[in-house]
């Protein structure tokens, strides 16, 4: 995709040509700029590339109408032959899965859509009893599938959606809520193709990161692979480490189809250029930090419509994930904004109490410490209390 240059009063830079750079640089050194007074944030980022175990990360932020913070550091690749560059995109996990609440939002907000809606209204066939909204707040109870599918059919979107049409729930929809891991792009794509006519990827590309200039794409074509950054860390004491604590859900809601969390899978052509709109998209920081912008600055959804998804629809245990937390609208939600942290530490965010929008992206498989303690540089800039442990 070529990204159309943004203008000054959307305040989304230009990516660079797709040119992946050579590592002539030391290995952690970090490029890209701070605003003045912010430069505790590059001292914090700096520390973190400086102890990235594969490969590197960015991190972006806005406040206020400005770009105040848009940093990257360390490799690209395993091997550590190619530097993170100022448009190497990055797979940060259900950070995507704002990206396709968005597109069904739109949908919304232009009245093709009905949040209270049956799904088989416009998915004949869908035998769930869940309503537009219970998809997108994680209230449907399609997380996991009885029938056994292969790895490659995380690349047949037409067997995937077929198979969750014909999935009961695991509850009763709107009783309870767990995070759809793998399927919530396909639950909420599949009601945006049917109701516009066009793929998600397609959709997002068209309606929202072209006309924002956003560096984000789901289904990567082939001079968008050249910019990937490969994934590292996804290996059997990373993926351990994941089921501590976890309901006996969470397995069969990761792992069926198998390999979203096999470095081998996630890390080749055929599973960037599909479209799972749940786990898949690619984007700079940027472009995450990006889309909240445009939110907080309402230059995407009606504010009321915003207002409704950035409320919490549901509270409490997350089936699939264990802890307590609260969706809106195809977004996490708490006390201070909304947004969505995706798996090996990548999140992208709005704090409606601090008037900025934040992203951190990574290649290097962790938890979110790294995002928190960089985001809390950030905030102490801003004269905000610390996030909370």
């Amino acid at each position: 995709m070529t990204t159309p240059a943004s203008t000054a009063a959307e305040g989304v830079p230009t990516p660079a040509p797709a040119r992946p750079p050579a590592l002539a640089a030391p290995a952690h050194a970090v490029g890209g700029t701070v605003a003045a007074g912010f430069e505790p944030v590059r001292d914090a980022f700096e520390r973190v590339i400086a102890t990235a175990a594969g490969t590197g990360a960015a991190v972006a932020a806005w406040h206020d109408g400005s770009w105040i913070v848009d940093l990257w550091g360390g490799a690209a690749d395993a091997a550590g032959t190619t530097a993170w560059g100022r448009d190497s995109i990055v797979m940060p996990y259900s950070v995507t899965k704002p990206f396709a609440a968005v597109c069904a939002l739109l949908l919304v907000d232009g009245g093709q859509l009905d949040l209270d809606a049956q799904v088989r209204r416009y998915w004949p066939g869908f035998a769930a009893p869940a309503t537009v909204r219970h998809v997108l707040a994680h209230q449907a109870g399609l997380v996991a599938l009885d029938r056994a599918l292969p790895t490659e059919a995380l690349f047949d979107w037409e067997l995937i959606c077929a198979t969750l049409a014909a999935q009961q729930p695991l509850w009763t929809p709107g009783t309870a809520h767990g995070e759809s891991a793998l399927f919530y792009g396909h639950l909420v794509g599949e009601l945006v193709r049917r109701v516009d006519g066009r793929t998600l990827g397609q959709f997002l590309r068209e309606e929202v990161s072209g006309p924002l200039g956003l560096d984000f794409t789901i289904g990567l074509g082939p001079a968008e692979q050249a910019r990937a950054v490969e994934i590292t860390g996804l290996d059997a004491a990373f993926r351990e480490g994941l089921l501590a604590g976890r309901p006996d859900l969470y397995p069969r809601a990761i792992g069926n189809p198998p390999g979203i969390q096999d470095g081998a899978v996630v890390n080749s052509a055929a599973l960037r250029a599909a479209e799972i709109p749940a786990v898949n998209g690619h984007g700079t920081a940027r472009a995450v930090a990006g889309l909240y912008a445009a939110l907080l600055s309402g230059r995407l959804l009606r504010q009321d419509l915003l207002a409704e998804a950035s409320t919490a629809q549901c509270s409490g245990p997350d089936r699939v994930m264990g802890g307590p937390n609260a969706w809106g609208l195809g977004f996490g939600v708490d006390e201070d904004g909304f947004g969505m942290g995706g798996l090996g530490g990548s999140i992208g965010w709005a704090s409606q109490a601090g008037h900025y929008a934040y992203a951190f992206v990574t290649g290097s498989m962790g938890d979110h410490s790294r995002a928190d303690a960089v985001e809390n540089a950030l905030r102490d800039c801003l004269g905000l209390p610390p996030l909370a442990s």
